[in-house]
């Protein structure tokens, strides 16, 4: 699955044995071959999943009428309004004409895109109030000349025409993404829109079909993690653990889903597309869509925070690679619950800002608090959030478990597992720091390091000046003054903040 990248022969001033270089690699292998024992078993499951529950294509035969599907004689219009005005309704012309009093409406006046002169639109009530139509707005409108000759409004509003400030958000978006996260970034764009396609041409026709929502949820979720993880981070070690972290938020997530949508009675029924539904597809389970889109709800954020916290404890690892087991644990688990103090409140505003028209129209109703919050729709909210949380919060323990025993096992690009053996002293240059020595020691011994190792510079510097000068071989000096380095003398000192890390706790 994942693979180090140590390579120990090449570590400058490496002291191992070649038993300790060998006990170290076969530790290094069978974790790799243990992440690979677990993961490789759960692509194949997801692969032969798949393969049974991919649709047979029957959902063509399904068509719910388009809102904006017109009779014969009519078309779908497309213009951009010159001016809004208050004027007589169009649609008032027959009452008009019965010797009744014609209402006030706005009209928008609209150049056709296909040419020709402006034409009256009406606009209906709702879009009026709203007042977000104005001169140089491209709108959408039912024309209805063919039709209606001479009553009625033959021009009516449908919707506004929204590609180019969507797609310039899009490039917008993109761009920031790539230009921040670099080729990551742009692997992640791709990894996106791969996750949309598994979407749009597994799990939706699957759930049109009728075929089990809790698999399809489950299969569809792992395939665009795979997929997602390794071609964003790449293939590693690290990355098979966010994986396998995912992957059991996942199933706990799935589990509750189930769980919830049937104690709680999640029907689905009451909205507009609902009924649709339920019309155009008879088969399709409104209350298998609400446990599918449970657990597809909370896929990014669980995402975030497995390579997340996988990342948080390589990175401590590199920082302080002596660390023993149970501090690199409690180290990395300070990070996560930070991370899920944050991710909690942004699971829940995300959900309440999707659903907010919902909430204000439940805050104006006469019904108490717990009334409203188990009300319909609303309570579909309310557990959609309870159960991404608890998915959410219960991956971040396992992932970071899971990376700390991982990262002892396969260390990283620059240090040894063997060498982490839990305790002793540390060496920094010819100084010797002890496990427990606070930040202004370790300073201090760096310093020491560094002012030891210019004095040994210019020592061998006027060395090699005063053989030079007298004629004498400068072998036995040369020999003398590269012995030092050979026995890791002036070896690359490390950082002053790795320094201060390594004692972290």
């Amino acid at each position: 699955m994942g693979h180090s990248h140590i390579h120990v022969s090449d570590q400058p001033g490496s002291s191992l044995s070649s038993e300790q270089k060998a006990a170290m690699m076969g530790t290094r292998r069978r974790a790799n071959l243990l992440l690979a024992a677990v993961l490789v078993p759960l692509g194949i499951i997801t692969i032969i999943g798949m393969f049974l529950l991919w649709p047979t294509g029957n959902q063509s035969e399904v068509a719910v009428p388009s809102p904006f599907a017109t009779a014969p004689g009519t078309s779908m219009d497309v213009g951009t309004v010159q001016r809004v005005v208050l004027e007589d309704c169009p649609s008032s012309q027959p009452t008009v004409d019965a010797g009744g009093e014609a209402q006030q409406c706005q009209v928008a006046y609209t150049l056709p895109d296909a040419g020709g002169s402006a034409v009256p639109v009406e606009l209906n009530p709702e879009v009026a109030r709203s007042g977000q139509v104005d001169p140089g707005d491209s709108i959408r409108y039912l024309n209805l000349e063919g039709v209606i000759s001479g009553a009625g409004a033959p021009y009516i509003f449908v919707d506004f025409v929204r590609t180019l400030p969507m797609a310039a958000l899009a490039v917008l978006y993109a761009v920031v993404v790539v230009s921040v996260a670099r080729w990551r970034g742009l692997r992640a764009i791709i990894g996106l829109v791969g996750a949309l396609v598994v979407l749009a041409q597994f799990v939706l026709p699957g759930l049109v079909e009728g075929k089990p929502p809790l698999l399809l949820g489950l299969v569809g979720s792992v395939v665009i993690m795979i997929g997602v993880l390794y071609f964003a981070h790449g293939f590693s070690a690290r990355t098979s653990t966010a994986l396998l972290g995912t992957i059991f938020g996942l199933g706990i997530t799935a589990l509750l889903a189930a769980w919830a949508t049937d104690t709680a009675n999640l029907t689905g029924v009451g909205s507009d597309s609902s009924s649709a539904l339920i019309n155009a597809a008879p088969e399709v389970s409104l209350s298998g869509i609400i446990l599918c889109g449970l657990i597809i709800s909370g896929l990014g954020v669980l995402n975030d925070v497995t390579i997340t916290q996988s990342s948080a404890v390589w990175e401590l690892y590199e920082l302080a690679p002596h660390t023993p087991t149970r501090r690199l644990f409690a180290g990395a688990m300070r990070i996560g619950r930070d991370h899920i103090a944050s991710t909690v409140y942004t699971i829940a505003f995300a959900y309440a800002g999707a659903a907010l028209p919902l909430l204000l129209l439940v805050s104006l109703q006469d019904s108490s608090l717990v009334e409203s919050l188990t009300s319909g729709e609303l309570a579909e909210e309310v557990l959609r959030t309870l159960v991404g949380s608890i998915g959410l919060v219960l991956a971040i323990p396992v992932t970071t478990l899971v990376a700390v025993l991982v990262v002892k096992a396969v260390g990283t690009r620059t240090h040894s597992p063997h060498d982490d053996d839990g305790a002793g002293p540390r060496a920094v240059g010819h100084a010797t720091v002890p496990e427990d020595a606070t930040p202004a020691a370790l300073a201090a011994e760096e310093a020491a390091a560094e002012e030891a190792s210019a004095s040994r510079g210019v020592a061998r510097g006027s060395n090699a000046a005063g053989a030079a000068a007298g004629g004498v071989t400068a072998g036995s000096d040369a020999a003398g003054s590269d012995a030092a380095p050979q026995a890791g003398e002036d070896a690359p000192l490390p950082s002053r903040r790795a320094l201060r890390e390594q004692n972290f706790r």
